[in-house]
C-alpha cells in the first residue's frame, strides 16, 4: 500500500468541511445516514481512511456522551432487557 503522505492544509481542511457537512447532515435526519450518502462518499473521498474512522469513533463517542447528559446513564444490563 501507499504510504500516506501528510495532508497539507488545503486537504485538512477539506476533509473537516466534508466532515462536518455529513456530520450536520446526520444531525438534521437523525442520523438516517441513507440521507446523507452524498456526503458521506465526499466526506470518505475528501479524507484520508485513518481520519474517517477516527471521526467515526469519534462521532459515537460524542453521541454517547450527549446520550449521557440528557437521559443519564444507563447501565448495559438494563439496555439489553428493552
Amino acid at each position: 500500500a501507499a504510504r500516506m503522505a501528510a495532508p497539507t492544509r488545503e486537504e485538512r481542511t477539506a476533509c473537516w468541511g466534508a466532515r462536518d457537512e455529513f456530520w450536520q447532515c446526520l444531525d438534521s435526519h437523525g442520523d438516517d445516514a441513507a440521507q446523507c450518502e452524498k456526503l458521506r462518499r465526499a466526506f470518505e473521498s475528501r479524507c484520508p481512511q485513518q481520519w474517517v474512522k477516527h471521526f467515526d469513533k469519534r462521532r459515537d463517542f460524542l453521541k454517547y456522551k450527549k446520550k449521557l447528559e440528557t437521559e443519564g446513564y444507563i447501565p448495559p444490563e438494563a439496555a439489553r432487557k428493552s
